[in-house]
């Protein structure tokens, strides 16, 4: 009985023996499975995009009032009754072409009576031309006679140029504004009568700051907007930089030209400009959202080998919610948009696109 008892006590610790050197799970399978899932569970979630390749434009922003290129209003330079106005209001005229016409009748006579006069003179003249030759008149009175002619000269170059002054023509070609007067009005010497713009090309006049000054030069583009026109970019150039700095504001004042085929701007108009500065292509730009600052510095967090790396940065122009970065970044590279707050360099990191997006490569 005992031999029995023992034998089967034997039998019980061999079969425990082979199950706990074979038949036993792998209690150490388990923590590395856990230490995988923990892995996993800490890699953050991070919204990124490539680094974008574009051009950065440096501009100068200003306020300015559209002028005409030429701008006149026509006057008489003498008094005198309107008899013919030959324009209709808003229409194009060219250059020379009639415009008023004023009563000519008292003018008329004047030059009539202006000739009358240089024909006698002429006469008187040559008679004592003759007298003086054959030694019967005298050198004085020849003079005399001679100086009359010149003198009646000039009073018929006189009449003439007075009857002239009663048609107004077009200075240059432009278009008409509205007429002040009607025909039969009596006009006095400077009274407005109507006005006269020249719009194609137009000018708009803008002052920028006296710092901004070094960076202004003839030749720069300038684009212009106004409401009238919402949406509507118009290109120009800056053409003349007034010498004088306006000592109460310190500003100076920027003359540029637009085409204005079509005549839709107007002189008057409120604009808003831009000067183009410089241009550079091949800039490297980021949203917004990627930089972090720091105390002395700003980064940008990467994503290399799904990992955050956070790289130093040197910014440039800021521009429709973009960044220009000068330094620190190559063409090809992930940055990091949202998610910066949770996560540290050479974190792990999940990477998202954001809404609307390409999914980004990880370098």
């Amino acid at each position: 009985m005992r031999k029995l008892a023992a034998a089967l006590l034997l039998i019980v610790a061999g079969v425990g023996v082979y199950w706990y050197s074979t038949l036993r799970p792998d209690e150490s399978a388990q923590p590395r499975a856990e230490a995988r899932e923990t892995a996993v569970a800490a890699a953050v979630t991070v919204e990124a995009v490539p680094v974008r390749v574009g051009t950065v434009t440096r501009t100068i922003t200003a306020v300015g009032t559209l002028q005409s290129n030429e701008s006149v209003i026509l006057r008489p330079e003498i008094a005198g009754r309107i008899a013919e106005i030959h324009f209709r209001e808003g229409e194009r005229v060219a250059a020379g072409a009639p415009l008023v016409t004023l009563d000519d009748s008292v003018y008329r006579a004047e030059l009539a009576q202006a000739e009358a006069g240089l024909n006698l003179s002429r006469q008187n003249s040559q008679r004592a031309q003759e007298l003086f030759q054959r030694r019967v008149g005298t050198a004085r009175t020849r003079d005399e006679a001679m100086a009359a002619l010149r003198a009646s000269e000039a009073e018929v170059a006189l009449a003439r140029a007075r009857l002239e002054k009663t048609r107004l023509t077009a200075p240059f070609s432009g278009v008409l504004g509205l007429r002040r007067v009607s025909v039969g009005d009596y006009v006095n010497p400077g009274q407005d009568i109507v006005n006269l713009e020249n719009i194609d090309p137009i000018k708009v006049d803008f002052r920028v700051p006296e710092p901004a000054l070094s960076d202004i030069q003839v030749g720069q583009s300038v684009e212009v907007q106004v409401d009238a026109f919402p949406g509507e970019t118009f290109t120009g150039e800056a053409y003349a930089i007034d010498p004088r700095i306006d000592a109460d504001g310190r500003s100076v004042v920027i003359r540029a030209r637009l085409e204005n085929d079509d005549r839709r701007l107007r002189p008057g108009l409120f604009a808003r400009v831009e000067v183009i500065i410089e241009r550079r292509a091949n800039a490297l730009l980021v949203p917004e959202q990627a930089i972090v600052p720091l105390q002395d510095r700003v980064a940008v967090f990467r994503v290399i080998d799904d990992k955050a790396a956070l790289t130093t940065v040197r910014l440039g122009q800021r521009r429709a919610a973009e960044v220009e970065i000068v330094e620190g970044l190559s063409e090809g590279d992930i940055v990091i948009t949202a998610g910066q707050l949770k996560i540290r360099d050479g974190a792990d990191v999940t990477v998202k696109p954001p809404t609307g997006q390409f999914e980004p490569r990880s370098s």
